[in-house]
């Protein structure tokens, strides 16, 4: 059974259709990628998966509970964590309190700690600045946060949304080498990015959306020798 399995989901902003009947599903510990243009549907689907938007219709399960009609801090306790684009930290706190937050739904406050140890040995710029208000940080080092956050509510399912956007080439790198330690620890990972070439890098199945539907889908190595994704969002290759 999928971790995560979405049928004919239909969002609407108004009386505009933004999603129409998309379905595709996650498997445990896969990484999967959404991937399409700006405005394809990708973020309104994430946002509906998180509980932040409403489905119009179809249905959306994961680990075998129906999220439909859920609100989002009732799906974020079933361990479903959403990392949204723009990083969405607590601009007024610190880099600490935004990572204690991160595990509030937790109580083994010891492992809590040895967790944030861990984050801080592994990502040192989040220990330099563990008292600073984290508004104060650099672009790249809230996606650093954002991620370190979203893994102390210890997720079944990570979804990212643009981790690369906005970020210098170098401070992507750094992001994604993040995103795939993180795979490689089994967490099963769902990714929209409009980095096509990243995004099937670290992935191992994609959807392609399009006007809010997927067009196409597959395995991530015949994603990128496909010509019309290759036409679409690799360019010359």
């Amino acid at each position: 059974m999928s971790l995560l399995s979405v049928q004919n989901l239909c969002v609407n902003y108004d009386s505009i259709r933004a999603v129409k009947g998309v379905s595709f599903d996650v498997q445990q510990g896969e990484t999967v990628c959404l991937i399409g243009a700006n405005g394809a549907g990708k973020t309104t689907t994430l946002k509906t998966l998180g509980g932040l938007l409403p489905a119009a219709s179809g249905d959306i399960t994961f680990d075998g509970k129906r999220l439909n009609n859920l609100p989002a801090f009732q799906i974020a306790a079933l361990n479903l964590a959403l990392v949204p684009e723009g990083r969405g930290i607590f601009t007024r706190m610190t880099v600490l309190e935004n990572l204690q937050m991160g595990a509030y739904n937790r109580a083994d406050h010891a492992a809590v700690q040895r967790e944030i140890d861990e984050i801080y040995t592994l990502l040192p710029r989040l220990a330099e600045r563990c008292q600073q208000q984290a508004g104060l940080l650099s672009g790249g080092e809230q996606q650093m946060l954002a991620l370190a956050r979203a893994m102390l509510s210890k997720p079944k399912l990570l979804m990212l949304d643009e981790p690369s956007m906005g970020l210098a080439p170098i401070m992507v790198q750094t992001i994604y080498g993040i995103i795939q330690t993180i795979a490689q620890q089994g967490i099963t990972i769902l990714l929209v990015e409009q980095n096509v070439r990243l995004a099937l890098g670290v992935s191992q199945r994609g959807y392609v959306m399009e006007h809010g539907e997927i067009t196409i889908n597959g395995d991530s190595r015949s994603l990128a020798d496909d010509p019309a994704v290759q036409a679409a969002y690799l360019g010359e290759l």
